[in-house]
């Protein structure tokens, strides 16, 4: 019997069960509340919300990830590189590809 609760679904099982019965519990025992009709507005800090609708642009989101993309893969690859003379020349160059490649990111759009 231990052996078949050890197994890996038979623990999820019985875990998502033991789940499901504390969150039903925390339903029991909460008081009962009041509809809000500003429930599901986004959070503005106490403000009431834009009444005009944001236009959302990844863009900004998409540089700043690839910019530190770039940066952790440099920091990857010339931390594994060896020791040797002519590797640790290749390294300079990458590093200076690296280089350009982040000022080239960090420049602000016109």
């Amino acid at each position: 019997m231990d052996e078949v609760l050890q197994l890996p679904p038979v623990a999820a099982a019985i875990f998502l069960v033991i789940a499901c019965m504390i969150y039903q519990l925390g339903r029991w025992v909460s008081p009962e509340g009041h509809y809000e009709p500003d429930k599901h507005l986004p959070y503005t800090g106490g403000e009431l919300p834009l009444s005009v609708p944001t236009q959302h642009s990844y863009r900004a989101f998409f540089r700043l990830a690839l910019f530190f993309s770039i940066l952790h893969i440099g920091a990857l690859v010339l931390s594994t590189t060896p020791g040797d003379v002519r590797l640790r020349r290749l390294a300079i160059v990458y590093l200076a590809g690296i280089a350009i490649s982040v000022y080239a990111l960090s420049q602000q759009e016109e």
